[in-house]
């Protein structure tokens, strides 16, 4: 093989292993633990720069607890499909941090004069830079890298989570957290601060308070944050009329998890005219709430200019290709009775879940699903089931008309059951898969053709 074809074939298999195309709900990335989303629009796509969890071990950070070494960032179109565009900073190739902390929390990026600018949080190995936490840049052409890091981090910046906001009149603010809030002026070159730092007020003075994220919508300036007002971290916000503050207590945003996982980090993003909330929680690790997963929901406005609380959703965002093999156990809808949701393997939490219909008239719902304009004709189903058993397809709800029957055959393996449509719904349309007897039939995916 000539130099010249290797470095081909190296350069193509680099590429399948830094740009992976994942198709996913919520949360929104399965193939690797996420956390801290910082959502940015930059062009036509939304743009997801999040922490990156790993499990630690003995000589790997602290064992049992939060343990990140690099960073991914993940884009779409559509909030649907996301493509993967692999590591873009990692602890070990930033000449001044401290490579034995894995400590790369919740970073940020932003777009200016054609650059983007990456802040991330990294304590320093050189004490010069003082202890604990403080803040790098590195920067780059493109929103997906590559990044080149700053020699040094930002001078007079003490702590994690940063966050940065350019207002209208082209002044930036860099926000991060280090017990409360600290704010300071950025200089034109996003480098630099161009102020002295400043401690915001209006915020909670008990309970742990961190992950500043500020927007702006009709002149007002909203501060979101987790806050722990109990026992685990719910998210908050305030509002102001200045990026400086004072800040006003607005609402709860989110409450504590279900699941009980310990943190929440959040960003909110305006994506095509509408407005969504990023958030995390241990979706894929139920016994360990510090390898957590990205996930998104759509944020509404009261008239009065308040948020709405967001409610999380398996379902999330974003519309599904009926061609696609559709997850439904990301549902909407389900009936109180006979319907579950189970992991596929519970040695794999990775592997994702199933639908479980265990009694008659069971159902699940899943909404947007685009059709097309094309004729579907066919219905294909994977699922399993030691008894057998029959389902119904609906449109729209669960009144809605049925547009096909599938017998489940008997067994204990997965099976690709499938029927044809009694009639063709093109455009975006809602489903429900409903159980016809009292048997009990497990759900992988479901895909139209």
């Amino acid at each position: 093989m000539s130099t010249y074809k290797g470095l081909l074939l190296l350069m193509g298999v680099m590429l399948l292993f830094t740009i992976n195309n994942i198709k996913a709900q919520n949360p929104l990335i399965l193939n690797q633990y996420t956390a801290d989303p910082t959502a940015r629009a930059f062009g036509n796509k939304i743009y997801v720069y999040p922490s990156h969890d790993i499990i630690s071990s003995n000589g790997k950070g602290r064992v049992g607890w939060f343990c990140m070494e690099d960073y991914h960032v993940f884009s779409s179109e559509n909030l649907t499909d996301w493509t993967d565009h692999g590591v873009i900073v990692s602890q070990n190739k930033v000449k001044w941090v401290d490579s034995t902390t894995y400590s790369m929390w919740a970073p940020d990026c932003i777009s200016r004069n054609g650059k983007y600018y990456f802040y991330f949080p990294a304590p320093a190995k050189d004490p010069v830079y003082g202890r604990g936490s403080t803040v790098g840049v590195a920067v780059s052409d493109k929103p997906y890298g590559p990044f080149i890091p700053q020699p040094a981090p930002i001078d007079k910046v003490h702590g994690i989570d940063p966050n940065v906001f350019i207002d209208k009149d082209g002044q930036a603010y860099l926000y991060w957290s280090s017990r409360g809030f600290s704010v300071a002026k950025l200089k034109e070159n996003m480098l630099e601060l161009a102020s002295e730092v400043q401690q915001p007020v209006g915020f909670p003075k008990t309970g742990l308070i961190e992950g500043p994220f500020l927007f702006e919508r009709n002149g007002i300036y909203y501060m979101t944050y987790p806050h722990v007002q109990n026992k685990i971290e719910r998210l908050e916000y305030a509002t102001s009329s200045s990026p400086m503050g004072p800040f006003t207590f607005g609402g709860v945003l989110m409450d504590e998890s279900a699941s009980g996982c310990w943190t929440n980090h959040q960003s909110v993003v305006n994506f095509k005219n509408q407005w969504y909330l990023f958030y995390h929680n241990n979706d894929m690790s139920p016994k360990f709430d510090k390898n957590r997963s990205i996930r998104a929901d759509s944020l509404f406005f009261n008239n009065d200019r308040t948020i709405r609380k967001v409610i999380p959703t398996l379902r999330g965002v974003g519309t599904t290709k009926a061609t696609n093999k559709i997850q439904i156990d990301r549902y909407s809808l389900k009936s109180e009775k006979g319907t579950s949701i189970a992991f596929l393997d519970t040695l794999n939490y990775m592997g994702g879940w199933k639908t479980v219909l265990a009694a008659k008239d069971a159902w699940i719902q899943y909404n947007s699903v685009d059709f097309g304009k094309s004729k579907i004709r066919k219905i294909a189903i994977q699922a399993s089931s030691k008894t057998g058993g029959n389902l119904q397809i609906r449109i729209d709800n669960i009144n809605g008309p049925v547009i096909a029957k599938i017998e489940i055959p008997k067994g204990t393996e997965w099976n690709l059951a499938s029927s044809a449509l009694s009639k063709s719904y093109p455009g975006i349309h809602n489903f429900v898969v409903q159980l016809q007897d009292d048997n009990n039939i497990e759900i992988d995916w479901i895909s139209f053709k």
